[in-house]
């Protein structure tokens, strides 16, 4: 029987300042890719929200290849294991200020360290979405909204007066994974949340196997040019009031959002393959 292959795994809670916080994420830098039937398996076996994969880049536009793998799903962009790789990447390269990541459907993206803290600035692309009725998705959320939006990448942004009515909401799982892989975002203003931030959300993804996703770096590439144009200004802090919770720092720059957060990494390991 041969030697079973060892592959380096990190798990990650992002946009957390202490351990079970935040989103948790698993990190594995390969050296080339493997096969995705078996990148999707670490991926469910993991049962995280997602999995980051890297590969370091031969086309020269950045440091690292870099895909995402929830249970079930590739998905097109993932901000919380972005921000992950970037963490496990510049924890092992001190002298470097900053990471590139290849993506196949995102771009480039880009993790940089923020200032003298523990914390990251990570740039992803804008998301603005539109008005449009979506009686059925509100029908399956609850809860009385004030306005609904979408964007083509899947994001159904669902506004609700308060944070309370955001809190509250007992979604039905079922019926949203009917629709498939969209993300569903629910949000609100923060103002007497007990978070502090000025705006709230929670986010749900049942067609991508996540019924809630802790906190959703890709929810604020939708919710950050909502609100800022809303607020009448260009950054914000928000909150998603998940069971983990976590904080992020939203800032609109052009076709760009930038997020700010910290990364606790809680296990450092093999993956015997």
């Amino acid at each position: 029987m041969s030697a079973a292959r060892r592959l380096p795994i990190s798990r990650v809670d992002a946009f957390a300042d202490r351990p079970f916080t935040g989103n948790p994420a698993a990190v594995m830098p390969l050296d080339e890719w493997l096969d995705d039937a078996i990148l999707q398996a670490i991926a469910a076996e993991n049962n995280l929200s997602e999995t980051a994969f890297l590969v370091p880049d031969e086309s020269g536009e950045a440091d690292y290849e870099l895909r995402w793998f929830t249970p079930t799903v590739e998905v097109a962009l993932c901000g919380h294991a972005t921000l992950a790789s970037g963490h496990v990447l510049l924890s092992a390269a001190q002298w470097r200020n900053d990471m590139r990541f290849r993506t196949r459907k995102a771009g480039i993206l880009r993790v940089a360290r923020d200032g003298e803290d523990e914390g990251y600035r990570m740039a992803l692309p804008a998301c603005r979405p539109l008005p449009r009725a979506m009686p059925d998705i509100v029908r399956a959320l609850g809860g009385d909204p004030v306005e609904t939006l979408w964007h083509a990448n899947g994001y159904a942004l669902i506004v609700y007066p308060d944070a309370a009515s955001v809190r509250a909401l007992r979604p039905d799982f079922r019926a949203l994974s009917e629709g498939g892989d969209i993300l569903y975002i629910a949000t609100a203003p923060g103002v007497g949340d007990p978070s502090g931030a000025d705006v709230v959300s929670r986010a749900f993804a049942p067609g991508a196997g996540i019924d809630e996703d802790p906190v959703t770096g890709s929810a604020h590439s939708a919710l950050t040019p909502y609100w800022t144009a809303r607020l009448g200004r260009e950054a914000f802090a928000a909150y998603q009031a998940s069971a983990r919770g976590g904080h992020l720092g939203c800032r609109i720059d052009g076709n760009m959002v930038e997020l700010t957060g910290n990364c606790v990494t809680t296990l450092v390991g093999d993956f015997l393959l």
